[in-house]
């Protein structure tokens, strides 16, 4: 079996060839995090395919999940083939899908309405129309930028990503609400989601700020973080609408089978369907 050896630059190398395929940058920095934890674990030995699947096991007797395994996996076997190490790439663990959702990360309706009251009580309008532009919207955290004032004049934003480029419809009362807001920063153009040093807010920065939220909205902290406000936006919109195929293109996924994912009943809800059969008298 061959030894693979990494040279100096390895990682700045690997960023640039993901940005070239038009990666977002938070796929970048999940890569290059999950490559260089493999390399720091094996303390920058020659690389094998046996160290590599040495790894797998490691992070599943680590307590990961498999799902969460195979995340890394995928950015391991990127970096390969990236290098033309194909010989060191390994198959992901095989995973059975899943009937239900966890409903310890399940938000619900109620609950987001609690972390906005809370937002609101604590004086926190950036955040909690930033809550409440994902949940409306259905958009990733990654296109928060481009929510801007014009888009909000529009009442349509355009996100342009892999070539491809998705409308996303910008409800009038949630237009009405941005343009007041960048009234108030005084931003008479461009991104409405801003540091108070006018940067983009970080995906880390608004992780935090939700989180913060928890304890006095009574809200599991498990429950709370930037992608799930998606997928209660998937949830409500599929109930409004009964649309598999249209919820698929608002959220802007190129297959039917990642939006069924975003559609899972809990484990809770699941039990009461089992309930319901009077199989067991």
């Amino acid at each position: 079996m061959k030894q693979r050896t990494l040279t100096a630059g390895w990682a700045l190398a690997f960023a640039e060839h993901l940005r070239r395929e038009e990666r977002a940058e938070a796929t970048v920095e999940k890569y290059l995090r999950d490559t260089e934890a493999f390399m720091a674990w094996q303390s920058r030995k020659a690389v094998t395919k046996e160290s590599v699947l040495a790894w797998r096991e490691c992070l599943l007797e680590t307590g990961l999940s498999p799902v969460t395994v195979n995340a890394k996996l995928s950015a391991l076997n990127s970096l390969f083939q990236f290098l033309g190490w194909e010989d060191c790439r390994v198959k992901f663990l095989k995973i059975q899908r899943r009937a239900f959702r966890e409903s310890s990360r399940e938000l619900s309706r109620e609950e987001f309405s609690r972390l906005l009251e809370t937002a609101r009580s604590q004086g926190r309008e950036r955040l909690e129309l930033l809550m409440e532009t994902i949940c409306a919207t259905g958009v990733r955290v990654s296109e928060l930028r481009h929510i801007t004032v014009e888009a909000a004049r529009r009442g349509t934003a355009e996100v342009r990503m892999k070539g491809k480029i998705r409308v996303i419809l910008l409800p009038q009362k949630l237009c009405r609400k941005l343009l007041k807001y960048a009234g108030k920063q005084k931003t008479a153009a461009g991104e409405i989601f801003l540091t108070n040093g006018g940067k983009s807010l970080s995906r880390r920065q608004i992780w935090w700020e939700m989180k913060s939220l928890c304890e006095e909205a009574r809200v599991e902290p498990s429950k709370v973080f930037p992608h799930n406000l998606r997928h209660l936006f998937a949830t409500l919109f599929y109930r409004a609408c009964r649309d598999i195929v249209k919820l698929a293109d608002v959220l802007g996924h190129s297959s039917i089978e990642t939006t069924r994912i975003y559609l899972m009943s809990t484990g809770t809800e699941h039990a009461r369907w089992l309930d319901r059969l009077g199989v067991i008298r």
